[in-house]
């Protein structure tokens, strides 16, 4: 198990919200992403937050800033909407990319990137909200945009395209602190081989226990709890170990 520092990002300013909306500045992203990987996180993902409504995306001078004191593997997202864009996301250190907006919209775009940069490196975005029983529906640009699409086949189907990874925002549960959709990630890992992060919902390290023990994600992504220094990245590892959940050991 994986333990993710999510930090979104707009204008160059850490932020979070509710159910993403709401966004709250919290601080600058860098020391952050700093703090986190001093304190033992295992991977750190940069998500621009407003990259699809604007059509670009502003992370890449945090994420070349961040590579050179940053040594564990980077996720960038929002905005990914070419290979070119991709292209530029690495060459400023990223070490992985996520795309949601662009892959609904051009389906044959997780094809192009997992065949120019390996599928290693390509993350498949998911916002998914529940529409009804059994059945969660693929949402775009921070959740504001439906697409008709169901979030399990999306996921199979982008699995078939090259896509290395998924990672899974429950925008119901996002920012609320109030544990994982664990119906949701239980039914998406059935379904799939690849690994699968967790999002939206962290509010204490026993909510990684519950999720664990129900699915078979890869990875928990957090935010909020560590934002707002509710618990600390050793308090999850501890939960971690308590619970007899594999994680990284600390050099």
């Amino acid at each position: 198990m994986r333990i993710i520092a999510r930090l979104d990002i707009k204008n160059h300013n850490l932020i979070k919200g509710i159910n993403l909306e709401g966004l709250r500045v919290i601080g600058e992203p860098n020391q952050y992403a700093l703090k986190y990987y001093n304190e033992g996180i295992d991977e750190i993902i940069f998500m621009d937050a407003v990259a699809s409504l604007y059509g670009r995306n502003n992370l890449y001078e945090i994420i070349s800033k961040a590579s050179k004191n940053i040594f564990i593997p980077i996720t960038v997202g929002g905005g990914i909407r070419s290979v070119e864009d991709a292209s530029k996301a690495f060459k400023s250190g990223a070490d992985k990319v996520a795309v949601n907006t662009a892959a609904v919209e051009n389906k044959d775009l997780i094809n192009r990137l997992s065949k120019k940069f390996g599928s290693q490196s390509i993350v498949l975005s998911i916002e998914a909200k529940k529409i009804r029983e059994d059945y969660w529906e693929v949402f775009t640009n921070s959740g504001r945009q439906e697409t008709g699409l169901d979030v399990i086949e999306w996921a199979k189907n982008c699995e078939k395209r090259g896509a290395g990874e998924i990672l899974l925002t429950s925008v119901d549960k996002e920012g609320t602190n109030k544990g994982f959709d664990c119906e949701l990630f239980s039914n998406i890992s059935k379904s799939i081989n690849i690994p699968i992060i967790a999002s939206g919902g962290f509010g204490k390290p026993s909510d990684m226990t519950n999720l664990n023990d129900i699915s078979k994600v890869d990875a928990i992504a957090v935010a909020y709890a560590l934002h707002y220094k509710k618990f600390s990245i050793m308090d999850i590892r501890k939960e971690a170990v308590k619970s007899n959940i594999k994680i990284r050991k600390l050099v």
